[in-house]
């Protein structure tokens, strides 16, 4: 897994995991707006982008991975935040190793499990090709919110990916509840939704707050299913105030 490291080594540890479909260069307007003390942590998650040689085959076999890249880079607990399918992936790392993550901030999770999945990820599978070509994939960076600066690196990811990966992937996403030890985390807790997500979304995020007492749940106003794209502003700055407290 390609993982980039940046800022100061002896810094605060924040690991970013991105969402499906996009890569770590996602996080780069969040990044540019952190303080520079932090030691950041920025993979590409198998299948994606510098990935790619890799494919997506479970959230079990990527977490492994993520376990032991934390365990080589990071002297001291880290904060974990992650996007859509990274947050999956980031309440995971927070419940099977609370000892490596003292804190993490979700955003955007699918917790409530899609309804004929099987039927879902078959018509993935039969649309997957359109992903190579470029006129598909403008298309979805306009649905992902992904700003000018960014369009050449969602259209290059999105023409890595394989069929096997995106399927993958999009199965864990779409049938992830979060684990029963979810409710004993003992580190701090932040999750964020869109106002415009879609409203599974939107409960989501509220039973995931409602299973871990203590966590803060904020619903971001003007935002759908993208908020760090969408607003990378207010994100940075909602970031760095949680990385504070």
């Amino acid at each position: 897994m390609y993982v980039q490291l940046s800022g100061d080594r002896d810094g605060r540890p924040v690991v970013l995991l991105h969402g499906g479909g996009v890569a770590g260069w996602m996080w780069r307007l969040t990044t540019d707006l952190l303080p520079a003390g932090l030691h950041l942590i920025v993979p590409d998650l198998p299948g994606h982008d510098r990935s790619s040689g890799e494919p997506y085959v479970s959230h079990d076999h990527t977490l492994t991975e993520l376990i032991t890249i934390i365990e080589k880079e990071a002297d001291q607990p880290v904060a974990v935040a992650g996007f859509s399918l990274g947050a999956q992936l980031a309440i995971l790392l927070a419940t099977q190793r609370p000892d490596l993550v003292d804190r993490v901030a979700v955003v955007s999770a699918q917790a409530i499990p899609t309804r004929a999945a099987g039927l879902t990820l078959g018509l993935l599978g039969a649309t997957a090709p359109l992903a190579k070509y470029e006129w598909f994939a403008k298309l979805q960076a306009k649905q992902l919110f992904i700003p000018a600066s960014l369009k050449d690196d969602y259209l290059r990811t999105s023409a890595l990916i394989s069929k096997r990966s995106l399927v993958a992937a999009v199965g864990e996403n779409i049938r992830f509840t979060a684990p029963p030890e979810w409710a004993g985390f003992p580190g701090t807790a932040l999750i964020l939704a869109g106002e415009r997500e879609r409203g599974f979304m939107r409960s989501s995020a509220r039973s995931l707050s409602d299973a871990l007492p203590g966590s803060e749940l904020e619903i971001v106003s003007g935002c759908g299913h993208g908020i760090p794209l969408q607003r990378p502003d207010w994100f940075a700055k909602r970031l760095r105030d949680w990385l504070s407290t």
